[in-house]
């Protein structure tokens, strides 16, 4: 097990021709991309976290029934300074690392002061945003890079705090019908106070804190949850010089609440109704839209913090299925959200009618809301969907199934009308994020294929991708490729007809669309 985690691997940077089997679609012509950690040691230093390895993209490219891989490392500064020290020497969230490491405390303190808002790393791997016709790699910091999808080839660095103060922003931004991004952001403002942004970047021309990794948005909403994970920023501005990790700083607290903040993106204005929920973690919302006078949002719950504290390295040995155990199911939730409150509503009342959901939202005596909500489904994590039903009415979530652990052993189709599912799964395997891809044409939420890397703990069966019918959840093809292939997090597909004939390197600078970046709210922490 550790050995499939913490193994540096080896980039293929070179296209590989893989062995298909089964029949693909001959429509589905384009490029699955992913991004994930690939480098856990250099030189003789070790990150102490699975999240805080070296960037390495790759893809698969499928034209005319043919399959190629590739892989290359992000040649982000972190990585290219840390290769040429031949040692960690730039921080990531769950490893401090130091520059000299001969410097003693004194040396230490004078470097403190510039660490007060730390500088954070352009290690961007956790997935891939589009702007425009461009690609870039993302993580959570105020950096991301633009890459080359077709060749991986890293381009430019981007720093969001050049047109939009945020220090931290997170890797799951939304697009809107017209393909303009829209994100949301930290500043770290004033005395260690913070502040929530939320930005977007036109497509045609480009104290505490609660940590989020993702925000759900409708037509005429973005649903934002402040939940009691938080990031002590103090201990931050500290942990330099006490030499302790940024994540150390971060910390849940099972007595506070989670609040449920809901903008209005025609006006930029939070609701008044203040809404509250149990202490919860969430990393990824699914989907939100909007039903009769009501807001209704599905995320991917846990009660606690423990799937981040289950991915440092130490706890990634050849025993985990027989040492970890979740101590926090992640489960799908829904939940529903009054627009309009009747003031004169019996304190206890639910203000929830709804035929569709027993989600409830009780009003409190000093006009909070308590939501309670309806329990979907244990045990998915990673959740997608028919983006083109992203903010509306939809039916269908897929997701990966996980059970004794963090890591999916099987991928889920879920419908949330009839509360039935379909899997697919295979012995001594792992499965990436299911990505849907969409016919062309289609009319049906479900008519389309799902696309899923998979990795086996055999070594004698390689890694393929597996393409499945999403409407039946039948395999239809998978490629095998014989070259080592790591554990990702997330990614898109980019179908053929997003690149222009002939094109190899998208050519539009972000600086081009950023600078015209304008911010669509501003929320002080509750």
């Amino acid at each position: 097990m550790d050995v499939l985690f913490s193994r540096d691997k080896k980039e293929q940077p070179e296209p590989v021709k893989a062995r298909v089997t089964g029949k693909i679609p001959t429509w589905l012509q384009g490029i699955l991309l992913r991004n994930g950690p690939g480098m856990h040691t250099v030189g003789k230093t070790r990150y102490n976290h699975w999240f805080d390895g070296l960037a390495l993209l790759h893809s698969f490219t499928i034209r005319d029934g043919e399959v190629y891989y590739r892989s290359k490392y992000l040649r982000s500064d972190t990585y290219n300074a840390n290769i040429e020290a031949n040692r960690i020497v730039v921080s990531e969230f769950g490893t401090m690392a130091y520059p000299d490491p001969c410097k003693n405390i004194f040396s230490k303190a004078f470097s403190y002061l510039s660490h007060t808002i730390p500088e954070f790393t352009d290690n961007c791997l956790i997935n891939i945003m589009k702007c425009g016709e461009d690609f870039y790699a993302t993580t959570e910091t105020n950096y991301f890079r633009k890459i080359n999808p077709q060749t991986l080839e890293t381009l430019e660095k981007v720093d969001y705090r050049k047109y939009v103060a945020v220090n931290l922003a997170t890797a799951h931004p939304h697009y809107d019908a017209a393909g303009n991004v829209l994100n949301i952001g930290t500043a770290i403002v004033d005395k260690g106070k913070t502040k929530y942004v939320l930005f977007k970047i036109p497509a045609t021309v480009p104290g505490e804190k609660s940590y989020y990794h993702s925000f759900g948005i409708t037509e005429s909403y973005i649903v934002f949850l402040e939940q009691p994970f938080n990031m002590d920023i103090l201990k931050m501005a500290t942990a330099y010089i006490r030499g302790t990790s940024w994540a150390s700083c971060l910390a849940f607290h099972k007595e506070e609440k989670t609040y449920i903040h809901i903008i209005d993106r025609r006006t930029g204005k939070p609701v008044p109704t203040k809404f509250y929920t149990d202490p919860m973690v969430v990393f990824h919302h699914v989907n939100a839209y909007e039903e009769d006078s009501c807001l209704l949002f599905d995320v991917i719950a846990y009660e606690d913090s423990s799937l981040y504290e289950s991915f440092y390295l130490a706890n990634l040995n050849q025993n985990i299925k027989e040492n970890f155990k979740f101590t926090s199911i992640p489960t799908l939730r829904r939940f529903a959200v009054p627009l309009c409150t009747d003031k004169n509503a019996e304190v206890g009342s639910n203000l929830i009618k709804l035929a569709s959901t027993t989600a409830r939202a009780l009003k409190e005596n000093d006009d909070q809301v308590y939501c309670q909500p309806e329990m979907l489904y244990e045990g998915v994590e990673l959740p997608r969907i028919n983006y083109a039903h992203n903010g509306k009415r939809y039916r269908y979530v897929f997701a990966a199934k996980v059970e004794w652990s963090p890591i999916p052993t099987k991928i889920l189709k879920y419908d949330i009308l009839t509360k039935s599912s379909l899997q697919w799964e295979e012995d001594d395997c792992w499965l990436a994020e299911p990505l849907f891809v969409p016919t062309p044409g289609a009319e049906d939420e479900d008519d389309g294929i799902i696309l899923s890397v998979v990795i086996s703990s055999d070594p004698q069966k390689p890694p393929f991708l597996l393409i499945l019918d999403a409407k039946s959840f039948t395999e239809q093809a998978r490629a095998y490729v014989d070259v080592e292939v790591h554990l990702d997090l997330h990614g898109m597909f980019i179908p053929d007809t997003d690149f222009d004939s002939g094109k190899q390197a998208p050519s539009q600078e972000v600086q081009d669309s950023a600078s015209d970046c304008h911010v669509v709210s501003e929320t002080r922490r509750a």
